[in-house]
């Protein structure tokens, strides 16, 4: 658990290490390769350490030290498999192409729902049966084998982060054209593209959402590549900069490029930010916060993963709040859990809320939901007055790479124990 008191003059700055959702669907791409990869600005936290017991189960050899992993995949086989840690996380689905591409079958998990609801697979499962594959209805497993056909296939993703990344993947190894219709554009399907591209794979893209990929099986046996860093920890710690900086906090490696919508909210509430050169998002103490709507959409637009964070910043706001979530009918349940806190918000329905502000939280104790709200969570409680401890803080080491570590090199009082 963390041990937390409230801390508001936090200063110095933090670098972001590498995306989370960038890096899983990397690594599985790597079993494409089949043979030594080398990948920089890997993050080290919970799922890492899934993915490379997955790894182990299969044979592979590979060395993680300090952020770079040096994996070789020329030695493996399915005889001792275990996917019993991959499916904890719903990115275990992405070995599926590997799985196929190889040994013909392929038998995974069956992804989990979150609690911020339903997160359908059709679109994987609908891409691999317009690729040739036959699927073996199951609940426990995802279970496909068969042989992709001989022709150029048209598929479509609609806007399916996920599944835009699982079909690129499908398709790179297949002798023939693949046309990915209403693709999800956000940055970590580019880092992939990016390390696909490396590998000896030709992959167009359009204005209109629309990947092709030309697939060959004649792929480089040696990549080097980086993942990107992870715009929504910058997001997180631009909050805590506005709420809890003595005067600013600089957050490197920050990808500004990705925080366009973020921040023109973030803005709108009257929070300044300054850019600094290679890529440093300075951002300082707001003297005052004013009321601000939100809507999430897909990217480019305002990212549902940063709404439960900034609903922290709305606590402290002048005025009322509004939020739309578009995407997920159970995202907005844990705002009960503000109630604990002194603060009360109004869940309108499924997808909309109101927040009043200008709140004292005031310390209090609360249930986990998922990994973006127990963040936020954490946001809460440093400015809170008193002190607490929150519990199962295996959500936050699922997603942030020395979460602790970077609050206390900001001279937050925060301790695990």
């Amino acid at each position: 658990m963390y041990h937390i008191k409230q801390s508001r003059d936090l200063k110095g700055s933090v670098i972001i290490w590498g995306s989370k959702n960038a890096w899983l669907p990397l690594i599985a791409a790597a079993l494409l390769i089949k043979w030594n990869v080398i990948l920089h600005n890997v993050p080290d936290i919970a799922d890492t350490h899934d993915f490379l017991h997955f790894y182990k189960s299969l044979g592979a050899a590979y060395n993680f030290t300090n952020n770079t992993l040096h994996l070789d995949t020329r030695n493996i086989s399915l005889k001792n498999i275990d996917t019993s840690k991959i499916s904890r996380t719903r990115a275990g689905i992405y070995f599926m192409a590997w799985l196929l591409s190889r040994f013909g079958e392929a038998k995974l998990p069956f992804p989990t729902w979150d609690k911020i609801g339903k997160r359908p697979i059709d679109e994987h499962i609908n891409g691999y049966i317009a690729m040739g594959y036959k699927m073996q209805e199951s609940s426990q497993e995802l279970i496909f084998s068969g042989k992709w056909k001989s022709e150029d296939v048209t598929i479509t993703a609609y806007f399916a982060v996920t599944a835009t990344a699982n079909l690129i993947m499908w398709a790179a190894t297949r002798d023939w054209i693949t046309r990915i219709e209403l693709s999800a554009f956000a940055p970590h399907i580019f880092n992939l593209i990016d390390f696909l591209r490396k590998a000896g794979i030709d992959i167009d893209i359009r204005y209109d959402h629309t990947i092709i990929v030309h697939g060959t099986q004649e792929l480089q046996t040696e990549l080097e590549c980086e993942v990107i860093s992870d715009y929504l920890q910058s997001g997180t710690f631009a909050i805590i900069a506005a709420l809890c900086a003595k005067e600013y906090i600089d957050i490197h490696k920050a990808r500004i490029e990705d925080l366009w919508a973020f921040l023109y909210k973030l803005h709108e509430a009257w929070v300044q930010t300054v850019n600094l050169w290679n890529d440093t998002l300075r951002v300082y103490r707001a003297k005052t916060l004013k009321a601000v709507d939100i809507q999430t959409n897909i990217f480019p637009w305002f990212p549902t993963d940063l709404m439960p964070l900034f609903t922290v910043l709305m606590t402290q706001c002048e005025g009322t709040s509004r939020i739309h979530e578009i995407l997920y009918e159970g995202r907005l349940n844990w705002l009960i859990e503000y109630e604990r806190l002194n603060c009360s918000p109004r869940i309108i329905n499924l997808h909309e809320a109101k927040i009043e502000g200008s709140n004292k939280l005031i310390w209090g104790t609360v249930n986990s939901w998922d990994l973006r709200s127990w963040a936020a969570m954490v946001i809460a409680w440093l400015i809170a007055e008193g002190e607490t401890r929150i519990e199962n803080i295996y959500w936050i080491h699922r997603w942030y790479d020395n979460f602790l570590g970077k609050l206390q090199g900001l001279w937050a009082q925060i301790e695990e124990v």
